[in-house]
């Protein structure tokens, strides 16, 4: 299968299939079931940043303070993009912004609504983030099928509960679930035309790969620091915490696997 090809599956298969986990979790509002894919979530991102994106940028630069600088500089910067609201989802029950499952029900009237501005603010940041994250996937697939795999493993991880969180809130802002759900598939083909563009400017601009490794693994590191984390630690009971480490370990032994079943592979 060609470059191109993979950039294309990858993109469809992980907006589509992080959506309609998404809408299955959310059809019975099960919560609890969010919480515990932010954990996995949080571990597939360190995995796939600290395991695969970091060291091959590594190997591919003349100097290694050159791709720490620019993962510094990408987290400082996804930190700005972040006080913009560009960049603000939430991944679980609540966050800073909004409460999504405060006062959700099933029988909500319009005065609960808050008549679709949270929501139409979520969809367009959504729509930014996995235009993102399809331009990261193509960088990674651009150096390697095996990193592209496993960079596309790790967003799709985290854009389960992502989504999740946000059908939640159109939910909450006064939109049906059908309409929530069209939304939020017109959302995830942006991953699809951020991957596209990216294989065919990236061609050309070849130069650019390394940095956006760089900025790849900024933004995974920056997504399970500063807003997957946090949330844990609103669960700080013994056995909560036991579970949080469990599917973190999980989430990293899973990237960890594949990396090591492709490198066998090969």
């Amino acid at each position: 299968m060609s470059t191109l090809a993979w950039i294309i599956v990858a993109s469809l298969f992980g907006g589509v299939l992080s959506l309609l986990f998404a809408a299955l979790l959310t059809l019975h509002t099960r919560v609890s079931w969010v919480s515990m894919l932010v954990s996995y979530a949080i571990g597939a991102l360190l995995g796939a940043s600290f395991l695969n994106t970091l060291p091959e940028a590594l190997k591919l630069a003349e100097d290694p303070s050159e791709i720490t600088t620019i993962v510094l500089i990408g987290i400082l910067l996804f930190f700005i993009l972040e006080k913009l609201v560009l960049w603000r989802h939430c991944h679980i029950d609540e966050c800073e912004v909004h409460d999504p499952m405060h006062g959700y029900s099933n029988t909500q009237t319009s005065e609960d609504h808050d008549f679709g501005r949270s929501g139409m603010m979520i969809i367009l940041g959504d729509t930014f983030h996995n235009f993102v994250d399809g331009i990261l996937i193509a960088a990674a697939f651009l150096v390697d099928v095996q990193l592209g795999i496993i960079t596309s493993i790790a967003i799709i991880a985290h854009e389960i509960p992502q989504e999740a969180g946000d059908f939640i809130i159109l939910l909450n802002s006064g939109y049906s679930r059908q309409r929530a759900f069209l939304l939020n598939l017109l959302s995830s083909f942006a991953t699809l035309v951020g991957g596209v563009l990216a294989y065919f400017m990236l061609h050309e601009l070849d130069y650019l790969v390394l940095p956006l490794l760089g900025f790849a693994t900024a933004s995974m590191i920056y997504v399970a620091m500063s807003d997957l984390i946090p949330g844990l630690h609103k669960r700080p009971e013994i056995i909560a915490t036991f579970q949080q480490v469990t599917l973190i370990l999980l989430g990293i032994g899973s990237i960890w696997l594949v990396g090591n079943l492709f490198e066998h592979g090969h």
